[in-house]
């Protein structure tokens, strides 16, 4: 609405803007003369002017014969005498002064035009209505008060020790005297740090909902705009207006965006932002600290915030928002499934033991395509089915069917997973093998899927190890039955030249260079970080690193060859399904291992609950044909 009247607005300005400009014209075009002065003086001594009316400078003129004319006055006054007596009728009236302000205004009309539309456009540029141009220092955050929040802890899950840890805020708002009897002060900030999509905004919303306070929300970049100081102007009116509103929350979304290191980053720091900071940091705890206004934070960079804005008395405690495990994603899709009409079938524990990673965003889109799955194939509602569809596209991508692969590129691939595959198995620390597809996937020609048995928080040497084999796997599949390199393994030599410079230089996992950081500085520059790089690494010692990084490849390599070149029958039989499937899944995987005919695909039914075969937990994913999965 607001947008569309700015645009009638516009068109208005314009609009008057052309009116007066055109009218200009018109009143010149009306007088201009089309009778020389002389020749109309000549026409009266003649005798062919009947009669002459005039307006102060403007001689409208009616002839004997044609049609009557205007022409401008020299301002000769014997003119009238000499029209008399050559017989002319004369008529008119004395020319009146134009008052002053009727002068000021016409002669200043065009400078109010501009400064008008000046006006008009700088409020469009500051927001529009709210305030207008001569309030760039207003507060923009929008209030929610009680009865207009609705959420509560209820509608929050997969986050208990965060939970519990705001639950005493909460306490503290609801009855601020149980702790006041005691010495204790409420916090004056509260920092909340988690991944993207883990709920940091929703569970701030739930400390409002539950204490049934104020809550006041903004963006960080909200503050920050082209004028100096408009920012910190912002901090103080929004402190202001929380304190008439107290006990209530602030709650200041992407925070780094307006509280990052000051003096840092490209060509040092702004002095907008700067100042910014400055008033956040004076507000939070200066000589006039607000009482009962509750500071609360979200963001995903900890590390590139100032320090003053971390210590006690500003964000006295951090809360850590972080994934969600096997139980706070049951917990999280229960809170989705709420939404949608789901069948007798669906376990939510099985579909949580088969996201591992997944945030709580992430499982509301898992929920969401598996509506829209439901949805197109015209049911009811939604089965287990539509949600490992939902689960295989999110994590594999979408399936591209309509790309028609060349019989030879499709045995490639096929012998490129399969490799893939078969590594994967026969080493004792990888991820067990969940399917195998050589169907075009996001923008992987073949895809290797990998789930992990239960939720892991570190990696041991020999994992890594195994990890970076059964990337080779691809590249070595291809050289012994295709006879021919691709640059499908491009991405999975990228990722096991990483692995293995991060196990030579940042955990310290050999023996030749010992428990020693060798890794660069590689924090970037408009994150906050320091424009120059230093190291500390000589040119020998990282000689060594390099020497380092090519025996770990080289003996990877070597036993993802010898397993592959000792397993053709495995390798023959696994490729050979995949060309007649293009799908195969780990039952069938076990089937080949063992050398037994695999089992035909299992096409599920409506009303199968996935537990014939249930997937190992966890998520990782080998290198496609073409580019390899990305990781969630």
């Amino acid at each position: 609405m607001n947008n569309s009247f700015s645009k009638v607005a516009i068109w208005m300005v314009i609009a008057l803007v052309l009116f007066t400009v055109f009218k200009q014209f018109d009143g010149r075009a009306s007088t201009t003369e089309t009778v020389t002065y002389t020749q109309f003086m000549k026409d009266a001594q003649a005798g062919r002017i009947n009669k002459v009316d005039i307006q102060g400078d403007t001689l409208h003129v009616t002839p004997d014969a044609g049609r009557p004319y205007s022409l401008t006055s020299p301002g000769d006054l014997w003119m009238v005498p000499e029209l008399v007596k050559s017989g002319v009728q004369v008529s008119g009236k004395a020319r009146e002064e134009p008052s002053f302000l009727t002068s000021l205004f016409i002669s200043w009309f065009p400078m109010l035009l501009l400064i008008g539309v000046w006006i008009f456009f700088m409020r469009q540029m500051q927001g529009g209505g709210k305030g207008g141009a001569f309030s760039f220092g207003k507060s923009r955050a929008r209030m929610l008060d009680e009865n207009t929040n609705n959420i509560t802890f209820a509608d929050v899950a997969g986050c208990d020790e965060a939970k519990e840890d705001v639950q005493e805020l909460v306490d503290f708002l609801r009855d601020p005297t149980k702790f006041q009897r005691l010495g204790g002060r409420i916090p004056r900030g509260v920092l909340m740090v988690g991944s993207p999509g883990t709920g940091k905004t929703l569970l701030a919303k739930a400390i409002a909902g539950e204490a049934k306070v104020p809550f006041f929300s903004i963006s960080g970049s909200d503050f920050v705009e082209m004028f100096v100081g408009v920012g910190a102007a912002r901090v103080r009116d929004m402190f202001e207006n929380a304190k008439k509103q107290a006990p209530c929350i602030i709650f200041i979304d992407e925070i780094d965006a307006v509280g990052r290191q000051r003096g840092a980053g490209l060509g040092g720091g702004n002095d907008e932002r700067e100042q910014t900071l400055n008033q956040l940091l004076v507000e939070m705890d200066g000589f006039e600290t607000g009482q009962g206004v509750l500071v609360v934070a979200a963001t995903n960079r900890p590390d590139v915030l100032d320090p003053a804005l971390l210590r006690p008395g500003r964000f006295d405690r951090q809360v850590v928002v972080s994934l969600p495990d096997i139980r706070g994603r049951e917990q999280i899709l229960k809170v989705h499934m709420r939404k949608v009409p789901v069948a007798t079938n669906v376990d939510a524990m099985v579909l949580a033991r088969g996201t591992p990673g997944f945030s709580g965003a992430d499982l509301a889109n898992l929920v969401n395509e598996a509506a829209l799955f439901a949805a197109r194939r015209n049911g009811r509602t939604v089965d287990m089915s539509d949600f490992e569809k939902a689960k295989d596209k999110i994590i594999m991508g979408a399936e591209r069917r309509s790309i028609v692969m060349p019989e030879e590129e499709r045995r490639n691939t096929a012998y490129h997973e399969s490799g893939h595959a078969l590594v994967a198995r026969l080493l004792p620390k990888t991820d067990p093998v969940h399917k195998v597809t050589i169907i075009p996937r996001g923008r992987a020609l073949g895809v290797t899927m990998q789930l992990p048995e239960g939720d892991r928080y570190s990696m041991d040497k020999d994992r890594l190890l195994n990890t970076i084999a059964v990337l080779f796997g691809g590249r070595i599949a291809e050289e012994v039955f295709m006879n021919q390199m691709t640059t499908g393994a491009s991405n999975d030599f990228e990722r096991a030249t990483a692995i293995a410079r991060d196990i030579v230089t940042r955990y310290g996992m050999t023996d030749s260079l010992g428990p020693v950081v060798y890794a660069e500085n590689e924090g970037e520059v408009f994150l906050g970080r320091s424009v120059t790089k230093t190291t500390h690494v000589s040119e020998a010692t990282m000689q060594k690193v390099d020497h380092e990084i090519r025996i770990i490849i080289d003996e990877q390599y070597n036993i993802a060859r010898k397993l592959i070149e000792d397993n053709r029958d495995k390798m023959e039989a696994m490729a050979a399904a995949l060309l007649e499937w293009e799908t195969i899944d780990a039952d069938q995987i076990n089937d080949i291992m063992e050398g037994r005919p695999p089992r035909a695909p299992h096409v599920p039914a409506s009303n199968n609950d996935a537990s014939d075969h249930t997937p190992p937990t966890g998520l990782t994913s080998a290198g496609g044909s073409n580019t390899a999965t990305t990781p969630v």
